[in-house]
């Protein structure tokens, strides 16, 4: 059996976000999405036998196999990884969630590509962190990309998302998750409809539902190790 112990790990799990989740004095749901990054097929069906409905994905083109080949498999699927221009015609359609819109130029051509078609959610990306070669609109330039997108009525902008550094430091994890929490409540304020904060992996999901987040994107404690 591919990946034994899974099951066991998700309650696990989710008996850690229901603890951190009391810490933070939340009461919301949070959504583990199963990043399945580098393993096969197999690993989105032991998500499904563990109880996951939702599986995340990195590269357009790894995503597009396992599709084809788990057409059987009830699931839904999230681009978290980042987007180029050029790809956005092949994931309009295939995805329930786009994690990381993050500039005008991809909003655009997102927009032309769905044209007439179904409604296709996203998130934003934002650099919380102040990297420089971290993906993600800068702060500052979040206001006026809100407003873009809401200009295209076929882009359904559901939240925000981010990465923290990656860091031991608690403190410094916990500033980009507060962050984008502090964005979003703000953003809220200014008439945008803003319901998910993504954040959080697996190294620092509990600090990640301490401060708010609504789905947490884990793929090593779940399945171990990936490849390169």
């Amino acid at each position: 059996m591919a990946f034994p112990g899974l099951a066991r790990r998700v309650r696990d799990i989710r008996d850690r976000i229901s603890h951190h989740l009391a810490l933070g004095g939340w009461t919301h749901s949070v959504r583990i999405i199963a990043v399945t990054k580098s393993h096969g097929p197999e690993a989105v069906r032991a998500a499904v036998a563990a109880g996951l409905a939702d599986v995340g994905e990195n590269r357009v083109q790894e995503a597009l196999v396992k599709q084809e080949a788990l057409r059987d498999v009830a699931v839904r699927w999230h681009l978290i990884g980042p987007l180029q221009r050029n790809k956005a015609r092949t994931v309009v359609g295939r995805f329930a969630l786009l994690q990381a819109v993050d500039r005008p130029e991809l909003v655009v051509e997102l927009a032309r590509r769905i044209g007439a078609g179904p409604v296709q959610p996203v998130l934003v990306e934002v650099n919380c962190s102040g990297e420089a070669q971290k993906a993600g609109v800068d702060p500052a330039l979040l206001p006026g990309l809100l407003d873009l997108i809401r200009s295209h009525p076929v882009l359904d902008v559901q939240g925000l998302m981010t990465l923290a550094e990656l860091t031991e430091d608690e403190s410094r994890q916990r500033h980009a998750f507060r962050t984008l929490r502090e964005l979003r409540d703000a953003m809220t304020a200014a008439g945008h409809v803003l319901p998910e904060l993504s954040m959080g992996m697996s190294a620092d999901y509990a600090v990640a539902v301490e401060e708010g987040a609504t789905m947490v994107r884990l793929g090593t404690l779940l399945f171990g190790e990936r490849a390169p």
